[in-house]
């Protein structure tokens, strides 16, 4: 009995300072592993939780530190193999992901160099279809669609032309029977003043003779032949 708990202590020990080993590497390395960091983070937690509870029980400290570290690495290791494993899957399905994109895209560049080859041989095919004269009568029409286009454009801004002209006529003639319209209506006020003004007058006295003097003309003075 007491060679096998001897063997077991042994056992334990190693297992222990193995995951302690491996949790210290793994901390230490560039990149480690979520397996190596669970089982280090775990044997020294479990090395704690077990230390503490040995004392609290009265029991072997050392045997509870050994025991909770070999256990803690055991179950740390298995979480970070398990995301491990995720985190792999995860890795391969974004490169496969990446592969497709790639191999999608370099196909899609052939097809499209393809089919420029093939409508440019189908170019040079319908060219050699193609007689002087066809082509010369081509672009006549070009050209006489051009000139077609430029009279239309001339005949448009000359309309528009016009167009402009006459709102600027009607602008300005509005502006000028405005002005007419006050201008009768201040040479109306003024005469009508001028008139009450001649109404209100007081008359000429009356002559020696009993004969009222005669009134002045517009353009002579009074008393004058």
């Amino acid at each position: 009995m007491t060679a096998s708990r001897r063997s077991l202590r042994l056992f334990t020990a190693s297992v222990t300072a193995s995951a302690v080993l491996v949790g210290l590497t793994a901390c230490n390395s560039p990149a480690p592993s979520k397996t190596a960091t669970g089982a280090g983070t775990g044997a020294m937690a479990g090395a704690v939780v077990g230390g503490l509870g040995a004392g609290a029980t009265g029991g072997n400290t050392s045997t509870g530190v050994l025991a909770g570290a070999a256990a803690g690495a055991l179950i740390g290791g298995v979480v970070g193999m398990v995301k491990d494993s995720k985190e792999r899957k995860e890795q391969d399905r974004l490169a496969q992901e990446r592969a497709y994109q790639q191999e999608l895209a370099r196909k899609r560049a052939e097809e499209a160099k393809r089919k420029a080859e093939i409508d440019e041989e189908l170019a040079v095919t319908q060219g050699f279809r193609i007689s002087e004269m066809e082509l010369a009568d081509a672009q006549k029409k070009v050209q006489q669609a051009n000139e077609r286009l430029q009279k239309l454009k001339e005949e448009r801004t000359a309309a528009l032309t016009k167009k402009r002209a006459l709102d600027e006529a009607n602008e300005k003639l509005l502006l000028t029977e405005a002005e007419i319209a006050r201008m009768e209506e201040e040479l109306a006020r003024l005469k009508s003043d001028d008139a009450a003004a001649a109404a209100l007058a007081p008359a000429a006295p009356a002559s020696p003779g009993g004969a009222s003097a005669p009134a002045a003309g517009p353009n002579k003075a009074p008393g004058a032949p």
